[in-house]
C-alpha cells in the first residue's frame, strides 16, 4: 500500500516521501495516528496544498523539542526495583517506569517516547534513548537499584553493585575499624 508521510517516520522516510508500505503496517499505525495517509491522487493534490502549513508546524514542534532536549540531555534517574543477591530484578524495568521516574524528575514525558532496546532485567546503569521528535532524541541514564543508597554507590562506581559487594565493603570496613583500634591500643 503506498502512504505519503506526513511527518518523519524513522526507517522510513521523509516528511512528504510516497513509500510503499504494508497494509497491516499502514492500517494499524501510520494511519490511526496521523502519520501518514493513502497515497491517492485527490490525497496527493490535498497534501500539495496543506504541505506549506504541516511543515511550519514540524518545524515548530521540533524547536520546542530541541529547547527540551537542552534541559533533558545526560538526565540521570533512579528506577527502585527489588532484586536478587546476584542482582536479577524481580520482574522487569518497563518504559513506563522510566517515563514515570522522568516526570518525577520533572521533566513531562509518555511512556511512548522512551526506547527500550533490550530489557532491562539487572540492577545497574542503563542509556536509553528518548525520543521528542521524531528528529529529536536524547540520551538518559536509567540507574536501577533496590534503594537509594544503592544507586549512589552504582552512580559512583559506574556499575552494578550485589549483595556480595557489599559484604566485601562491610567486611573492609571492619578490618580498617579493627587495625585502628589495634594501632590505639598497641
Amino acid at each position: 500500500m503506498e502512504v505519503i508521510l506526513l511527518e518523519r517516520v524513522e526507517k522510513l522516510g521523509q516528511m512528504g516521501q510516497v513509500v510503499n508500505v504494508r497494509p497491516g503496517f499502514a492500517r494499524n499505525f501510520l494511519l490511526p495516528q496521523k502519520k501518514a495517509m493513502r497515497a491517492t491522487k485527490a490525497n496527493l493534490t490535498v497534501f500539495e496544498k496543506q504541505k506549506a502549513h504541516l511543515e511550519a508546524v514540524n518545524l515548530e514542534r521540533r524547536k520546542d523539542a530541541e529547547h527540551v532536549a537542552g534541559k533533558m540531555d545526560n538526565v540521570s534517574v533512579v528506577v527502585i526495583r527489588q532484586a536478587a543477591e546476584t542482582g536479577v530484578l524481580y520482574g522487569s524495568v518497563t518504559t513506563r517506569d522510566v517515563a514515570d521516574a522522568l516526570t518525577a524528575a520533572g521533566y513531562k514525558t509518555d511512556r511512548k517516547q522512551v526506547q527500550i532496546d533490550t530489557p532491562i532485567k539487572t540492577l545497574g546503569l542503563f542509556k536509553l534513548r528518548v525520543v521528542l521528535h521524531p528528529e529529536v532524541s536524547i540520551t538518559v541514564t536509567v540507574n536501577v537499584a533496590r534503594s537509594a543508597e544503592e544507586a549512589e554507590l552504582q552512580a559512583q562506581r559506574g556499575g552494578m553493585i550485589t549483595a556480595a559487594d557489599l559484604r566485601d565493603d562491610d567486611e573492609e570496613e571492619t578490618y580498617v575499624e579493627e587495625t585502628a583500634t589495634e594501632e590505639e591500643e598497641g
